[in-house]
């Protein structure tokens, strides 16, 4: 039987391309992104909101998150001189408010104040949470890292604050936060269709060996 040829490929070289051109490459192949809705309080008391959306879990114990901050954006200034901030899920229903925070306003100018999103104060840091976000992460500054342009920032988790009305069986549910990712260029994207499917335990596996005959001719 002979094997299916592989369709054709375009590479991408980042030693034989400008940098921004490669990271719009890169921005469209690593999809869809989870957004980090990062509020942070300047040392003269400035509530900066911006949405990051290179972030992820860094961490399960102690509980830990990242984002990275392209450049020195004042989410990354205002996190080293106060020592805290909150990670604010995104939802669908803000879309407009969270790309119009992606505006470069000077660090003295608070974004929540000029897209009209509500903050309101956090239990455990000084920092403030937003008020519509169905999720909020609140975190001390772990650490930071810094990666050629740009710098990863950790938080330790401190406390999350869910809307009671997203929590079902002990867990936020994914239909009531209806968050809102990021894709390639201006592209943004919804969660779509959900699917859920458990893992195969190893020993399921050795047991059935159809299972893996059943993968092997999808």
């Amino acid at each position: 039987m002979t094997e299916p040829s592989s369709p054709p490929r375009t590479g991408f070289d980042p030693g034989q391309m400008e940098p921004g051109a490669f990271y719009r490459v890169l921005n469209s192949v690593v999809v869809p992104r989870p957004i980090a809705w990062v509020v942070t309080r300047s040392a003269a008391g400035v509530h900066n909101l911006a949405p990051h959306s290179f972030y992820t879990v860094a961490c399960v114990d102690p509980p830990i998150v990242q984002f990275t901050s392209v450049g020195r954006k004042d989410s990354l200034v205002n996190a080293e001189a106060t020592g805290d901030f909150t990670v604010n899920l995104t939802p669908e229903s803000m879309f407009e408010q969270a790309n119009a925070t992606g505006t470069d306003f000077p660090p003295e100018e608070s974004e929540a104040e000029h897209t009209g999103v509500r903050l309101e104060p956090s239990e455990t840091v000084a920092a403030m949470r937003v008020a519509q976000s169905p999720v909020s992460l609140e975190c001390t500054l772990h650490s930071t890292l810094r990666l050629g342009d740009s710098t990863v920032v950790l938080g330790q988790v401190r406390h999350i604050a869910v809307h009671t009305t997203a929590v079902q069986d002990g867990r936020p549910r994914i239909e009531h936060l209806r968050p809102l990712a990021r894709l390639g260029g201006n592209e943004w994207s919804t969660i779509g269709e959900v699917k859920e499917i458990r893992r195969i335990p190893y020993a399921t596996w050795t047991e059935d060996p159809e299972i893996g005959q059943r993968l092997r001719d999808a």
